[in-house]
Parts: structure tokens; C-alpha cells; sequence
């Protein structure tokens, strides 16, 4: 069995930050894994680790050399190969380079089926381990790739790395790895936190390279983190019922700020409490990576968690600061707020007028003005009373209003939570503030929706908005450019108008866009509807697809031109499901359907006549009557599946009718009467689905 070794890199630098050190540490496993196997090293397990100060990849059960590989590749025929002479031809030459092999060196010899051919033999010599980890070493750390933190370079090296490389331990079992890069060479020594383990510390080898960090009070990642959790659960345990709001992006980023983390707990002046707790929170989770603690009933608590990577010795000085630093910032909110509420919210929206929302679609006050013409549209067509759309049209315009307040300025997440609050001051009605609040809603897949009809109202005015402006001026989103979140808006737009009785999208969409002409922009409305209803379209088909509707059904409802999603995905389910219970019949089906569509002709107006038709013909016109009949009956009452139930049935006629009958009869009368029954058929499916598109994808 060959010799095997553990192997470690550790890249130590100045403190990186959170985000691109998680990604780092993923790329640095990808990194390694991948250039072993170019190199033909197997290797029984890799783990990475990572602390502010490093990067680190260890690698068990590696051999100290690779093998020696031998390769043998079978080319042309002798006969081609080579010519009566006996000099390589063009195809020995080809196949020699090809494979890295002088043609003197071919090999002519018979293979299994007889013939003569020429081989390429190739031998890779074995290497040893050492110095392709050497290479691989410097090859990875040239590679890692930092998303939105330019990698620099330091000093005059030419190397560059997102922040200064200050040592390198590179280990193969107890040998160092050559290894320079930006200027620092590879040793066996790490560096340990640096107070309570300052300075370098030597690693045996890669098997001892954790323990060695914990004698020098640096932890790695995964232990950090279960270290901080323990210490927040013996918080919670403490306090009957308590809970610390830990929000998973502030905890990793607490993880990745130390590397011997200890659990304290702070307070504040109770005066605070007066002030919005989201402010409160806000501040702490996102100015000082603190995290609240809230009672058994939710409300939030005068304590805060703060985790130290100090010395233990020093707990009560880094309380003390830290609740210093809590009480400064506090202090800021309790001003904010105190001096916005000494105005009505009302007050704040002229002010709108000076923030640019898009720079050719105007002020953040013309979207306000936009937006209360709309909402109270939405609340109308879902069936509100007077009240409500009153309060749809109010709630849209102080809606935006504290993007201007300090306390927004300051706390900018908190825009609408905010203004739900001012409105409440102000005695605005409940729905109202609490519309103004939540009309964000739905930020993000999954995220809650507005809890009222104002509020739902509101939020697809504003996205709605934001859709139409962008398509108005022809800056629809590509590719991975989309700064103003337009998907995003069309899913949540889509969400919240299935969570309303029947309204229709399309109708909305042609009222955003006369708002803009209103306001002077000067685009095309039948252009900008066109492509603003494709969009749509698309999101739709994207939901359907993820709900498990086939590509072809839903080719065949986005053909009808239906947009109201609750629609949409209602036609999708129940042709789907029809389909999936007789899949023969519907194939049978969207077949015929093709075939009659593209022998109807359009331009013949008006009823065939029966009293020359066959029993074939006389059949299927009496089935297309009784099929419109249900259709239309079906769609009135928007039950889909009675729809296509009702399709289904055309089935037996319209196969019966291409059996019997020859459409293109030569006599000028019959042939145009059986087109015209050829029209009614397909028009029954008009308002349904394009069944044709079943056939297409098969």
C-alpha cells in the first residue's frame, strides 16, 4: 500500500470580512478538490476552516506520489498511415501531434478485428506529492475570487489578495511546502489570537493543526458557532420564556468576527423603550452586530447579547463600553423620532418632491400621486366598499412619505414600518397606517402579505408602478440587470392579486400607464402594454413550471393571452390534470386540433349549412354547439375542468369527421361549408386553450 500524508494550507491574513470570507472558504474547498484530481491524487477527506485572520483546507490520506500512467491510443490504419514509402501521411503527422508523440515514435501493430494501425504510447512519470501541492498551493490562492471586494495588491508584490497575506503554513505531513506568494513564504508556524495567543506558534503537522489553534485561543468556524449559540441559550435559559433575536445574516457575520467568542449581556436606560423597537433593533443587529433580547411575550427587553473575542478578564470593561455605545446610538434614534413626530405625516409628502425616484420618470411625489390613483382602483375591482377605497387612496399617498423623516434617513430598512407609526400618531384610521406599514410586502419568495385589502391595494399600485415606468422608458430587465427589482415586483404583484377575488391584471396594467401619460412621459401605451403583458406571461409560466404544470399546457394557456394569475394557474392545473388523467385522449385530441386549425380558413364568415352535410359533419356541428355552449358556461363560472371536460368531448366527433370526410372536396360549396364547420371547432377552444401545443411538444 503506498505511503500516505495529511496535508495542510493555511493562508493568514488581516481580518477579513464576513461575507467574502464565507465565500472564500467555499471556493477554497472547490479550489483544492478539484486541482487533486487533475493531478491524479486521491485523498480520503478534505475539511476547511476559516476565522477572520484565516483561510485553511486540510486534506487526509494522500499518497506521496502519484503513479505512473501509461497510455496507449489507437490511430488510423498502416495503409493510411503511412505510404508506400513508408513516411508518415498527414494522418499519422495529425494523429502524432494530436497526441504530444513524435511520429517516429508510432507504433504499428495488429488489433483485435486484424487490421494494422498505429498506436501513440504514452508514459506519465510518476511525481512526487510535495511538489504538486506546491503548485496547487499558489494556483488556488491566485484564484480565489472576491464578488464586490476588489482583491489588491500590497506593497510591490504582484500578486493580490483581498486584504495583506502575512504568513503561510504549508504542510505536508511534518514537511513544509515550498510556497510563496505575495512576497511571504511558507513555514510550519500559525498565529494565535491576538491578545490571548499573540505571536507564531509551530504546527507539528496537519493532524495536530486544530488543536494547536485552540492552545492559542483561536477556534474555527463550525465551533464558534456552536460556542455562541450554547452561550445565547443559557441567556435565554436565564430569563423565563426570553428569546434572543439572532437573524441568521447578523450571526454568521458575528461568527466570522472572532475567533475565541463569549456570550455577554448588556443593557440600556429604559427611557428607550419609548422609541419604535424596530429602531431600536435596527440599531443593534445592524450598526453594532448586537442582538436583542425579547420577553416571553415578544416585546422587546432593556438586555442585549453581545459576544466578546476579548479576554475573559475584561468582561465588565467590554459591557460597559459596549453599553455605552448602545446608549449613544439609542439617544440618536430617541431624537429622530421625537423630532419627526412634531409633524404630521402629511406634512412630509410635498417633500417627496425632491427625491428622485428615476431619473426619466420623475419624483418619488409623482409616484405618489401614481400610485393613489391606482390603489383605490384595485380595492374597487376586488369588491371593497366606499370606505375602503377611501382609505386605499389615502394610505397610497402618505405611503412613501417617511423616506424624508430622519429616522428613515438614519434607519433606512425601516421605511414604512416607520410611517406606520406616524400615521398612527397623526390619528390616521388603522387600516391605513397599517397599509402604510406593510405595503413592501411581499419583499422576498415567501415573505408574509399585506394582512388587509388597503394594504394589498397599496402594495400592487407601487410595484405596479415600478413595472410600467421601466417598460414605459424601455429599460426592461436583461440578463442579471434588474436595479430596480422589476421580477421581483411581478411576483410579488402576482402574490398578492391571487390573495384578492377576481381583478383584472391587464386592466390595471393600462391604468398605471395612462397615470405616466397623465404626468407628460412621452411612449407608445399599446407597445409598452404588449410587452409588460409577455413579461408577465413569463413570470407565470416560471410559477407554473415550479408548481409542476407541464411546458406544454403551459404553451397552451399563455397562447390564449390570460394574465390574471389566479387564472393563469387555474387553466394550467386543470388541463394539466385533465391531460394527466386520459393522456391518449388528449393527444388524440390536440393532434385533430392542429390539423383543423390549419385547414380553417378565417376568412369565411358565418354558420355552415347543415342541410348538405354527411352524418360526420352533422355530428361534430351538433358537438361543437353543445361545446360552446358548456365553454362559455364553464369560463363564466371559472370552473376550468368542466372547460376542458367539456373539450374532451369533441374528441370522438372530430375523429369520426377526418375519417369520413374529405375536407377539400372539389366541389367549391362543400369544401368552403366544411371549412366553415372547421371554424367553429377550433373557435370552441379559443377561449380556453391553443390544445394544438400538446401536439407541438411531443
Amino acid at each position: 500500500m503506498a505511503e500516505t500524508r495529511d496535508f495542510l494550507l493555511e493562508i493568514g491574513c488581516e481580518e477579513m470580512p464576513s461575507a467574502p470570507l464565507m465565500n472564500a472558504q467555499r471556493q477554497l474547498g472547490e479550489l483544492v478538490r478539484a486541482g487533486l484530481g487533475q493531478a491524479g491524487l486521491a485523498f480520503e477527506g478534505l475539511e476547511t476552516l476559516s476565522t477572520p485572520r484565516r483561510l485553511a483546507v486540510v486534506v487526509r490520506g494522500l499518497p506521496t506520489r502519484t503513479r505512473e500512467v501509461r497510455e496507449t491510443r489507437r490511430g488510423p490504419a498502416a495503409s493510411i498511415a503511412f505510404d508506400e514509402g513508408g513516411s508518415p501521411t498527414k494522418a499519422a503527422l495529425g494523429f502524432a501531434r494530436k497526441n504530444a508523440v513524435d511520429s517516429g515514435d508510432l507504433v504499428r501493430r495488429r488489433d483485435a478485428d486484424g487490421k494494422e494501425y498505429v498506436f501513440a504510447e504514452r508514459v506519465s512519470p510518476s511525481r512526487q506529492s510535495a511538489q504538486i501541492l506546491s503548485e496547487l498551493s499558489e494556483h488556488v490562492m491566485a484564484s480565489l475570487e472576491w464578488p464586490n471586494y476588489r482583491s489588491q495588491r500590497w506593497g510591490c508584490e504582484r500578486q493580490t489578495f483581498v486584504r495583506p497575506v502575512r504568513w503561510i503554513c504549508a504542510l505536508f505531513g511534518a514537511e513544509v511546502v515550498p510556497v510563496t506568494y505575495a512576497g511571504v513564504t511558507s513555514g510550519a508556524t500559525t498565529r494565535g489570537h491576538r491578545v490571548m495567543g499573540a505571536g507564531e506558534h509551530e504546527v507539528k503537522d496537519p493532524a495536530s493543526y486544530v488543536e494547536t489553534l485552540r492552545s492559542c485561543h483561536v477556534m474555527g468556524e463550525r465551533e464558534r458557532a456552536q460556542v455562541i449559540r450554547a452561550g445565547i441559550a443559557d441567556v435565554e435559559a436565564a430569563r423565563d420564556g426570553a428569546r434572543v433575536d439572532t437573524p441568521a445574516r447578523v450571526f454568521d457575520e458575528v461568527v466570522n468576527l472572532c475567533e475565541w467568542p463569549h456570550v455577554l449581556v448588556g443593557r440600556f436606560d429604559e427611557e428607550f423603550l419609548a422609541v419604535p423597537e424596530e429602531i431600536i433593533s435596527e440599531s443593534m443587529l445592524s450598526h453594532q452586530r448586537y442582538f436583542p433580547i425579547l420577553d416571553a411575550s415578544g416585546a422587546l427587553t432593556r438586555e442585549f447579547v453581545v459576544v466578546s473575542n476579548a479576554d475573559p478578564a475584561c468582561d465588565d470593561t467590554v459591557i460597559d463600553g459596549n453599553e455605552r455605545v448602545v446608549r449613544a446610538r439609542l439617544d440618536d434614534a430617541k431624537f429622530f423620532w421625537e423630532e419627526d413626530l412634531k409633524r404630521p405625516l402629511e406634512d412630509y409628502v410635498s417633500r417627496l418632491g425632491t427625491v428622485v425616484f428615476q431619473e426619466r420618470l420623475g419624483t418619488v411625489l409623482q409616484k405618489a400621486e401614481r400610485m393613489e390613483a391606482v390603489a383605490p382602483e384595485v380595492a374597487r375591482a376586488a369588491g371593497a366598499d366606499a370606505d375602503v377605497v377611501a382609505h386605499a387612496a389615502r394610505a397610497a399617498r402618505l405611503a412613501k412619505a417617511d423616506l424624508v423623516t430622519q429616522a428613515v434617513v438614519e434607519f433606512t430598512s425601516q421605511q414604512g414600518v416607520m410611517g406606520g407609526y406616524y400615521a398612527r400618531a397623526a390619528g390616521e384610521p388603522a387600516d391605513v397606517a397599517d397599509a402604510i406599514r406593510e405595503h413592501y410586502r411581499p419583499r422576498f419568495s415567501g415573505d408574509a402579505l399585506p394582512t388587509g385589502v388597503v394594504g394589498t391595494a397599496v402594495a400592487v399600485a407601487d410595484k405596479l408602478d415600478t413595472i410600467c415606468g421601466i417598460f414605459a422608458i424601455d429599460e426592461a430587465p436583461t440578463g442579471s440587470k434588474d436595479p430596480f427589482a422589476v421580477r421581483r415586483a411581478a411576483i410579488g404583484v402576482i402574490a398578492l392579486l391571487r390573495s384578492l377575488p377576481p381583478v383584472s391584471l391587464c386592466a390595471l396594467i393600462s391604468l398605471s400607464l395612462d397615470t405616466y401619460q397623465s404626468q407628460g412621459l412621452p411612449f407608445d401605451p399599446e407597445v409598452a402594454l404588449r410587452a409588460i403583458v409577455g413579461f408577465f406571461q413569463g413570470r407565470l409560466a416560471t410559477i407554473a413550471r415550479e408548481d409542476g404544470v407541464s411546458v406544454d399546457v403551459i404553451e397552451a394557456v399563455t397562447a390564449v393571452g390570460v394574465i390574471d394569475p389566479a387564472e393563469f394557474l387555474a387553466r394550467a392545473h386543470a388541463l394539466e390534470d385533465a391531460r394527466s388523467r386520459e393522456p391518449e385522449l388528449f393527444e388524440d385530441l390536440a393532434h385533430a386540433y392542429t390539423r383543423a386549425a390549419h385547414l380553417a380558413d378565417s376568412s369565411l364568415a358565418g354558420e355552415p349549412d347543415e342541410t348538405t352535410m354527411s352524418d360526420a359533419e352533422r355530428a361534430l356541428l351538433a358537438a361543437c354547439r353543445v361545446g360552446s355552449a358548456s365553454v362559455r358556461a364553464a369560463l363564466a363560472a371559472h370552473d376550468y375542468e368542466a372547460a376542458c371536460v367539456a373539450l374532451a368531448e369533441l374528441r370522438r366527433p372530430i375523429d369520426r369527421f377526418f375519417e369520413d370526410v374529405l375536407v377539400m372536396d372539389k366541389d367549391t360549396g362543400i369544401r368552403e361549408n366544411r371549412l366553415r364547420l372547421l371554424n367553429l371547432f377550433v373557435s370552441v377552444f379559443t377561449g380556453v386553450a391553443d390544445v394544438g401545443a400538446l401536439s407541438r411538444a411531443q
